[in-house]
């Protein structure tokens, strides 16, 4: 069992319980899932951007993405619809804990003067998303072998009911918060 679970139910039940006064432990705010998602506007011209994304994503997660496609078509972009466009990749249960810790611990603090992550990026229901410039702050992308920097996307979904008891989650998981 991954050593953030191990620690989110013996210790942050019972401090979520404690300062939100649940009557039942099933009310707890928990980690529902992780999505990751790489959007890549220029894969349209072009197409081997989009496999060494997906090869990096795939390093990254520890999980293989899945291409997303165009819905619509749009001349103004040269886009037309089926056209791939980005990948994404959604972790659960171990692979999201193990993740989770290793943005939290490792990642997060390797990005030149970190002062912590948005304290205001919660979307109304608990949960959380965060954006990276740089895919290369993970320890497992070789920067030599990169092409082209890329942006990323990490949506932390949870069980939450209100963004305070989601931002209480994420504080006790390790989440370094700034505000």
């Amino acid at each position: 069992m991954s050593q953030l679970k191990v620690y989110y139910e013996e210790k942050a039940v019972a401090k979520l319980t404690e300062r939100f006064e649940y009557k039942n432990t099933m009310q707890v705010p928990k980690l529902k899932k992780v999505v990751l998602n790489m959007g890549l506007g220029e894969a349209i011209h072009n197409i081997k951007l989009m496999d060494s994304a997906v090869e990096e994503l795939r390093i990254i997660s520890g999980q293989q993405p899945i291409v997303t496609r165009a819905k619509k078509s749009i001349a103004a972009f040269k886009l037309r619809a089926g056209m791939p466009i980005g990948c994404m990749v959604t972790l659960r249960r171990k692979r999201m804990y193990d993740f989770f810790y290793k943005l939290v611990n490792i990642t997060l603090p390797r990005v030149r003067d970190f002062k912590g992550v948005s304290g205001k990026a919660f979307d109304g229901q608990g949960n959380y998303s965060l954006g990276i410039k740089e895919h290369i702050i993970f320890p497992e992308i070789d920067y030599d072998k990169i092409d082209k920097i890329k942006g990323l996307n990490i949506s932390v979904v949870t069980t939450a009911q209100t963004d305070e008891e989601g931002k209480e989650l994420l504080k006790l998981l390790g989440m370094p918060f700034r505000n």
